[in-house]
């Protein structure tokens, strides 16, 4: 009776082949379908900047995810987004130029150039945000709180596990 249940991975392939398990990895691929259309993003940038491209949320988000742990240099952008350093460059220059982004010298090393987001900036991620919430919101209306509380929790630790389970898959892998 002391038996602990076993853990998805330790099952029997077969029955990952459950309706549940079946049913998970369908939504996951409705949600990539209308997450791949940037609905947010695009919402974000037409009521704060429509001259703006969704290449420069990303890297506005990237700047935003690095900055609290760390100073944040074009390298770091490219290795988050996953594109070349080159590319990663012009889109900064062009976000300089824009007053979304600022460069600045290193608080650590002089000799080194860090991005900085500018109160544009950031204007335009709370916009991006409350679009996000605005949606969520929309989605899950007439949910209970109970019912959002224990979607919160599950999501989160689903998310975290696709997290991880991606980063021990993705090491090594090119570009």
């Amino acid at each position: 009776m002391n038996e602990k249940p076993a853990r998805i991975h330790e099952l029997d392939p077969l029955s990952l082949e459950s309706e549940s398990v079946l049913s998970i990895g369908q939504s996951m691929t409705r949600m990539k379908l209308m997450t791949g259309r940037r609905l947010i993003g695009r919402l974000a940038i037409q009521s704060v900047a429509p001259d703006l491209e969704l290449s420069h949320l990303d890297v506005l988000d990237a700047v935003r995810r690095a900055q609290p742990a760390d100073e944040v240099t074009v390298g770091t952008i490219a290795e988050m987004l996953r594109i070349d350093p080159s590319r990663a460059s012009r889109v900064v220059a062009d976000m300089v130029s824009r007053n979304i982004l600022r460069r600045a010298a290193s608080q650590a090393d002089a000799r080194r150039i860090v991005v900085v987001m500018t109160p544009i900036g950031q204007r335009l991620l709370a916009e991006i945000r409350a679009q996000k919430m605005a949606l969520i919101g929309e989605i899950l209306d007439g949910w209970s709180e109970k019912d959002v509380d224990a979607f919160a929790a599950l999501y989160e630790r689903f998310i975290d596990g696709y997290e991880k389970a991606f980063e021990r898959r993705d090491k090594g892998t090119p570009g």
